[in-house]
């Protein structure tokens, strides 16, 4: 095949209704794993298969069971559903600020704000996972990126894991933040989202109206637009990198006082 019909076959324009990919086009085969509250047994297998059947694949193959521990087991399953899905109904969340260069971000807070902004992060509750606000925070960075350290017009206060929501909201008086970000990586019965609006709803109650740091969570877990439902200003998803974060303190802080 020329390079030509190269071109030609991958600017084929997409279809509005698709069917998951397995084997071949079209023949909506999935994969998805789960585990059941019983121990690894014949009737276990039969019980995944059936859980299969109830989510709608027909057939349904089950390719993977193992014991964990003595009264669980995980399963991987294989099978066809008949769902078709409408990229024409499928809402995007689009980001509404441009992405800045470091030299840019340092130069419109100087400019605008004549003076340092401040940055308090943490990881709250009992998430000890510092992986994703030190990947945004730390001057190494992530993907290539470094982070909110690198730049000069930035202060970076990183408190590390576990921080309680009282002791956030106090040392962000004490820096007087301009922005808080949260890092939220454990899920379990929610507490991503139980942490977040107690610390929404924390700093509403420290600070006098309007006066509110702008408060940024991030997390795997989060789903897109919820910021508001939750209490806070943004909420960056899995792969955001510091750049992102950068231009968004630049879109939310600077370029907002500059058009009052």
């Amino acid at each position: 095949m020329t390079t030509v019909e190269n071109e030609a076959t991958s600017a084929r324009p997409t279809p509005d209704i698709v069917r998951p990919y397995g084997d071949t086009t079209g023949d909506g085969m999935v994969q998805v794993s789960f585990t059941l509250p019983v121990p690894h047994d014949k009737r276990a297998e039969g019980a995944a298969l059936q859980l299969a059947a109830k989510m709608g694949l027909d057939p349904a193959l089950l390719v993977h069971a193992k014991a964990m521990g003595p009264d669980f087991t995980f399963f991987v399953v294989y099978g066809r559903v008949n769902h078709l899905v409408d990229l024409r109904q499928v809402e995007v969340v689009e980001r509404e600020f441009p992405l800045l260069s470091p030299k840019e971000v340092n130069r419109a807070i100087k400019s605008a704000l004549r003076r340092k902004l401040v940055v308090v992060g943490a990881c709250i509750g009992t998430d000890a996972h510092t992986v994703g606000i030190d990947a945004i925070l730390n001057i190494k960075g992530f993907a290539g990126e470094k982070g909110l350290e690198y730049y000069n017009e930035i202060k970076v206060v990183n408190l590390g894991a576990q921080v309680l929501v009282p002791e956030l909201v106090a040392r962000a008086r004490a820096e007087k933040a301009d922005a808080v970000m949260v890092s939220q990586v454990v899920t379990q019965k929610d507490a991503h989202i139980h942490n977040t609006t107690t610390m929404s709803a924390a700093f509403r109650e420290a600070y006098p109206a309007g006066k509110v740091p702008l408060l940024v969570v991030g997390g795997p877990r989060f789903e897109e637009g919820t910021a508001q439902r939750l209490g806070v200003d943004r909420i960056f998803g899995r792969g955001t990198t510091p750049g992102e974060v950068a231009s968004y303190l630049v879109h939310a802080l600077v370029d907002s006082k500059e058009k009052r």
